[in-house]
């Protein structure tokens, strides 16, 4: 990641991410850049629970801050919500820049409709792309968290021109699939036999998660690590070389993948799967602000 000289405004962004506890400044001004960091009085703005109504699909819960292209739009993880300490953190960040931001919950995830067990990759992909066409303007960036990373590759393939550039935290791209197929073969066929496979996990109140096989085909049909990715946007993975769940070489494979000029790979020596921790937020917030000064300055 190429080094920048930071410059912090007299109050900053003491705000930006208060809420996870994070008690340091963040300044994100770059030296030079175009742009102008709007100072906080030190009081939080959180916006309000919408609800988007659908034909004949489950109503979908979204958060939204209006503001300045290019917007931003949060892909939570699997099982997860849009009340995470990244989402909040961005939308506090990007609230500070004057910029747009809408984090939501995916079908059968935190405030929005449906069953969470009858939920799909496809499912959730439809999610991302209505999110895309109805919810926000113009071109976004999508920052993704885990199976969010995926998601938002499959939704760069499917609207690349609502996609300004791509953001992936702990990229899961593939996992699940690839996890279950490298499974030694007596095991699998355990599991088909049972139809649910149980995969143990910190991040889940009973301690598992489980899979029926049906998830796991159609989840299937939507691997991109195959052949060439066709999304030419600028990206920035961010992995942690202690992420328990999903390995940090999956993010280098779709460094590897993507047809993208203009690829970062970051890898943090000490961070876990979710990147929550005060130093991991601070990278994330200096990443997507590296990336609204590249691309506005571009145009």
């Amino acid at each position: 990641m190429a080094a920048v000289a930071l410059r912090s405004c007299r109050r900053g962004l003491s705000q930006i991410i208060s809420n996870v506890g994070v008690s340091s400044v963040l300044s994100t001004r770059f030296e030079g850049g175009p742009r102008h960091v709007q100072c906080t009085s030190g009081v939080r703005h959180k916006s309000t629970v919408q609800f988007a109504t659908r034909p004949d699909l489950p109503k979908l819960a979204y958060r939204r801050v209006k503001g300045k292209s290019p917007g931003v739009v949060f892909l939570p993880g699997y099982g997860s919500n849009m009340n995470g300490q990244k989402a909040e953190a961005l939308e506090e960040f990007c609230r500070s820049l004057g910029h747009a931001y809408l984090r939501f919950d995916y079908t059968g995830h935190g405030a929005s409709e449906g069953v969470f067990t009858e939920g799909t990759i496809g499912t959730w992909k439809k999610d991302v792309l209505y999110v895309l066409d109805e919810l926000v303007e113009g071109p976004q960036i999508m920052v993704g968290s885990s199976i969010g990373g995926w998601l938002m590759l499959l939704a760069a393939i499917a609207r690349p021109e609502k996609t300004a550039a791509l953001v992936g935290i702990s990229t899961a791209a593939d996992h699940l699939v690839t996890a279950f197929n490298t499974l030694p073969l007596e095991t699998r066929k355990e599991f088909e036999e049972k139809g649910v496979w149980t995969v143990p996990t910190r991040h889940s109140e009973d301690g598992e998660y489980r899979f029926n096989m049906e998830f796991l085909r159609e989840a299937e049909n939507h691997r991109v690590l195959q052949s060439p990715i066709p999304v030419t946007c600028p990206i920035r993975l961010l992995h942690g070389l202690k992420d328990e769940d999903v390995p940090w070489h999956v993010s280098m494979q779709v460094a590897e993948r993507v047809l993208s000029g203009d690829v970062d790979v970051i890898l943090r020596r000490h961070a876990q799967h979710r990147m929550a921790e005060k130093d991991d937020i601070k990278l994330i917030v200096y990443t997507i602000d590296d990336l609204i000064d590249k691309l506005t300055t571009m145009v």
